[in-house]
């Protein structure tokens, strides 16, 4: 919301939400912020791949990612984590117990704690997609044969 804002089922002119949310605020949050690629916490895998991590806690994961043509993960699972995946631009070939799956553009596809899955860009442009992760996936991957 833009500063200043009306919080959702109030009245305008009564309640107002700030820019941000401080740390230990009384919406037992850390600082919210407008987060993008220029601001958010990037990383490379696989050599050529990009993620940006656009909310990182225990609890939760949101991050973006960006494929190439050709690119790939290895095999794996999560031991803990339930994963969902949605393609902003791309296809992704998503390989889910056995079973292959092609994501276009405006469709994701969730994926449960312990079930082995595989990301490919079989395509000719950049795979570009949200993966959302609760809690938090990354040190609970065990990779597969």
């Amino acid at each position: 919301m833009a500063k200043g804002a009306v919080i959702p089922g109030s009245s305008p002119g009564t309640a107002t939400m700030p820019p941000f949310f401080p740390r230990n605020s009384k919406y037992g949050i850390e600082m919210t912020k407008i987060i993008s690629h220029e601001n958010a916490e990037h990383y490379t895998w696989g050599k050529v791949c990009d993620g940006w991590h656009f909310l990182k806690s225990s609890d939760l994961s949101v991050i973006q990612e960006r494929v190439p043509p050709g690119g790939s993960e290895i095999g794996h699972y999560h031991q803990r984590s339930n994963q969902f995946f949605f393609v902003l631009a791309g296809e992704a070939t998503m390989e889910i117990e056995g079973h292959t799956f092609l994501i276009k553009p405006q469709q994701g596809i969730s994926v449960p704690p312990k079930v082995p899955h595989c990301l490919r860009n079989q395509g000719r442009e950049d795979l570009s997609f949200i993966v959302v992760s609760a809690p938090m996936s990354h040190g609970d991957r065990v990779l597969v044969g």
